[in-house]
């Protein structure tokens, strides 16, 4: 039997803050934090994914920002997912355990192994390895234009049967026969999370459990919504809202992640600066512009206000 994940709804993978000389602006972090579950009404959290910088972030950072988004949780009996990003399968490992003797993590996020490509094959290892010996649940992170190399659906049904394996994030980018036998098949103990923000909704409309959002950094409280829409089969309210988030995040991935994200946070006064650690740049000021007037739309509605 698979452990219990509790990978349902709206996973919110959250900036990390910085102040204007790139330091850890951890108060700010766990403002976004608390302000993502107790307002925007997300199930769950995701710390030191692509989103949050983390490849640019200290070891002590990531433990901080592991530590912060823990808190966050406990305080609301939410579940967090930490990314666990590396192609080296002997130091993820220890990650996980590291993680897992923390007590406070639902689960890890990993990516097909990325750069080396080690073929369908050698990624199964790779995940069977982590399954064995890092003693957490995992979500598999098929994201190919980043990672180089795209799961098959023979090979995402043997990751699902290893018994630690309890979800994907998937971002391949395109919904199509693959995705939608993944969605036929998906199975209560095995949750299919969206990825790709712009196409969210008919990937919901579909059969996907929830989604891991970047864009929901702003208005989190629509994309919670969103998902809540379509778990309720409130079809006509979940397009119109699902066509307006979409030309949102279209904006907020203009440029790349989480770059125009923070620039609108930091305009809308949530985090003390846009600032980015290289080799990203920060956002151009036409490009935050107009993805922030797009998250000046309402950040929240009830269902039949949606409806109407």
């Amino acid at each position: 039997m698979k452990p219990e994940a509790n990978l349902t709804g709206l996973f919110v993978p959250l900036v990390t803050p910085f102040t204007n000389d790139l330091r850890l602006a951890p108060d700010a972090l766990a403002r976004l934090a608390d302000e993502a579950l107790s307002v925007g009404g997300a199930h769950g959290l995701v710390a030191l994914g692509t989103t949050a910088e983390a490849a640019t972030l200290t070891t002590e950072e990531r433990k901080a920002v592991v530590r912060i988004c823990s808190a966050a949780c406990r305080a609301h009996g939410a579940p967090l997912i930490v990314g666990v990003g590396t192609n080296d399968t002997a130091a993820a490992v220890m990650t996980l355990r590291e993680l897992a003797q923390s007590g406070d993590v639902a689960a890890a996020l990993v990516p097909t192994p990325p750069y080396i490509r080690p073929g369908e094959a050698g990624t199964l290892a790779h995940f069977t390895a982590l399954a064995e010996h890092g003693g957490l649940p995992l979500v598999v992170y098929d994201i190919p234009y980043r990672t180089g190399q795209r799961l098959s659906t023979g090979t995402l049904n043997a990751l699902r049967n290893l018994p630690e394996v309890v979800g994907v994030k998937y971002a391949t980018g395109a919904i199509d026969a693959a995705a939608m036998e993944l969605l036929d098949s998906s199975t209560q103990d095995f949750a299919v999370l969206g990825g790709d923000d712009a196409v969210i909704s008919p990937l919901l409309a579909a059969g996907a459990r929830g989604g891991i959002l970047a864009s929901a950094n702003v208005r989190t409280a629509d994309y919670a919504q969103l998902i809540t829409l379509w778990q309720s089969d409130s079809t006509g309210p979940a397009r119109r809202l699902g066509a307006e988030l979409a030309r949102l995040s279209a904006a907020l991935f203009a440029e790349p992640n989480p770059t125009v994200i923070k620039g609108v946070l930091h305009a809308q006064g949530r985090i003390p600066s846009p600032a980015v650690r290289l080799p990203l740049l920060a956002a151009s000021p036409d490009s935050v512009w107009q993805a922030a007037d797009l998250a000046t739309a309402p950040a929240h509605r009830s269902l039949q206000e949606t409806a109407a």
